[in-house]
């Protein structure tokens, strides 16, 4: 049975952050694949401030050079606002002799009885929790939690710092900061 790590998320832009966590996951938890699940419209999140390809296309050149992460566009084909549940259901249907381990960040730790069925979802996947300092990490639900590297970077500090011009390297893989520029996103300009 593969044990395949799910990472969802806006990805509005993917940065370093969303990539150390995924290869520290897999790394300790001996998984054998991490899938990168990019969201159409996440039920607790703004609208994402870039279209869906443009979000797919940075997180593909983001991940492009390690065989053991993929992008599964599950949510982005589903449209409208995704929840964790309906995608649980879809890939165990799909990939019935994987078990899946779904990552999420402390503060959608803290988040988790707000979830969408969450009763019914704890009883289909293990959720890992990846521990920040601000986070306290007690929740009622069978989380495993793992300290990882600190890494304080969040999309919307990403995008702030792109919209004031300020530099946003080893923030973001440089190929993601070469399409932001090519396509003019968050207020960028090719060249700039």
């Amino acid at each position: 049975m593969k044990k395949i790590g799910l990472l969802g998320g806006t990805f509005d832009p993917p940065h370093i952050g969303h990539l150390a966590m995924a290869e520290e996951v897999y790394e300790r938890l001996s998984l054998d694949e991490i899938w990168f699940i990019p969201s159409s419209e996440p039920p607790h999140k703004e609208k994402a401030k870039v279209s869906a390809q443009d979000r797919l296309d940075m997180l593909t050149v983001a991940i492009d050079q390690v065989d053991y992460f993929q992008i599964k566009t599950i949510e982005l084909e589903r449209k409208g606002k995704s929840y964790t549940i309906e995608t649980i259901r879809t890939l165990q249907r799909q990939y019935p002799n994987a078990q899946f381990y779904f990552i999420i960040g402390a503060d959608m730790v803290e988040y988790l009885p707000n979830w969408h069925k969450i009763d019914q979802l704890v009883k289909m996947v293990q959720f890992v929790g990846v521990k920040r300092p601000e986070f306290e990490l007690e929740t009622p639900y069978p989380v495993i939690l793992l300290d990882t590297p600190g890494l304080d970077i969040s999309s919307t500090m990403v995008r702030q710092r792109l919209e004031k011009n300020h530099s946003v390297r080893y923030l973001i893989p440089q190929e993601v900061l070469a399409l932001i520029k090519e396509r003019g996103l968050y207020g960028q300009r090719s060249g700039s």
